[in-house]
């Protein structure tokens, strides 16, 4: 294996070595706690344009499983990890991580000290980062580039780019910002092949011509508030009283349609083990995050209830809103890989679309 650099937009460099694809990459740094979950992680249209760190210093140890995909490819910008294993073992396995990097395009390190690359993280926040096969003689002038580097159009390169499912009236539609496939399972399994997925470009009067039953709101990639024509379109639909959920950026979407705000947190919420608490009845979940933006706890729409609140640091998790048929988390209820104790989310959607049906 050949050497490669890890270079923080800080100036901070790690030495490690290359698998996966060839290259250099340059983007966004974040890590994630997860400890199973990888082959979730790659697939998850939402590290689109980052650079993803894992904390969990085994990765590649039950290879690849097809089945456990979230979307058809990886949209990390790139990959690195403690150990990368040589030699999985899985009774569902169909090749190794290195190979899968490889197929996928995706440059990846190994040998790196993690740990020590979360901890710059955690203190100064996530920053712009490089791999490259030689440090640059000016590192300084790296430093001034990261800095500036813009973060791409993300929304727009991981929605569908067609509409697909149900074709008729009355539809159960799923908002697509880069859904995983996860949550469009849960769905499937509940609306008994009702679902329609749209892209995220669709407007309003397209959405409510279809008469849905409810919409969903995906997660999906980077800062909420430039997603301006969408949030329009949204407010349209809550307009309109439709049952609505939304999830990840979802949940920042719906807010920011609303009269809210979000904002970037230091370095998010990145893994499957994170507590969140009903404020209403005291009770915690542990929970499966993906998202480094957050709806401001001072800038609440008028109309919302915190549902849920981040028991680490007090962020809102989740909001009800009172005077139409929506509520919204800021974690995955789907949970792949992840805890499944917020399932039950989904139900209580269907049950919203039902007592909506009744009062029609």
């Amino acid at each position: 294996m050949s050497k490669a650099y890890l270079v923080l937009q800080n100036g901070a460099v790690f030495e490690g070595e290359r698998f996966g694809a060839e290259g250099d990459k340059r983007g966004e740094a974040v890590f994630t706690t997860g400890m199973t979950g990888y082959l979730e992680t790659l697939t998850d249209p939402s590290y689109f344009g980052q650079i993803v760190v894992q904390t969990f210093p085994l990765i590649g140890n039950y290879g690849v499983i097809r089945d456990d995909f979230e979307s058809k490819k990886s949209w990390v910008t790139a990959y690195v990890v403690r150990s990368a294993c040589e030699s999985p073992s899985n009774f569902r396995c169909e090749g190794d991580l290195d190979g899968f990097l490889k197929e996928q395009g995706i440059v990846a390190l190994s040998g790196v000290d993690t740990r020590a690359i979360t901890r710059q993280i955690r203190k100064q926040g996530v920053m712009n980062a490089a791999i490259l096969s030689k440090l640059p003689g000016d590192l300084e002038a790296l430093q001034r580039e990261l800095a500036q580097m813009p973060y791409p159009d993300a929304v727009p390169a991981v929605t569908a780019k067609e509409p697909y499912g149900y074709e008729g009236k009355n539809p159960v539609i799923l908002w697509n910002f880069g859904h995983k496939h996860g949550i469009e399972k849960q769905l499937e399994d509940r609306v008994e092949g009702r679902l329609r997925v749209v892209p995220a470009g669709t407007t309003a009067e397209a959405i409510l011509a279809l008469e849905p039953r409810g919409i969903v709101l995906s997660n999906g990639p980077g800062d909420p508030a430039v997603n301006t024509e969408i949030i329009q379109n949204i407010r349209k639909v809550m307009e309109a009283r439709v049952p609505m959920l939304g999830i990840c950026l979802g949940h920042q979407l719906m807010a920011l349609a609303m009269g809210g705000q979000t904002e970037k947190l230091k370095y998010g919420h990145r893994g499957a083990n994170q507590p969140v608490r009903d404020p209403s009845t005291g009770k915690m979940y542990i929970t499966s995050q993906n998202h480094g933006y957050a709806v401001g706890e001072n800038s609440l729409p008028q109309n919302a209830r915190a549902l849920f609140v981040n028991a680490n640091d007090g962020t809102i998790e989740g909001l009800e809103y009172l005077d139409t048929p929506a509520f919204s988390v800021q974690f995955h209820p789907e949970a792949c890989a992840g805890p499944e104790d917020t399932r039950y989310l989904f139900d209580r959607f269907i049950s919203l679309m039902e007592e909506a049906s009744t009062c029609r």
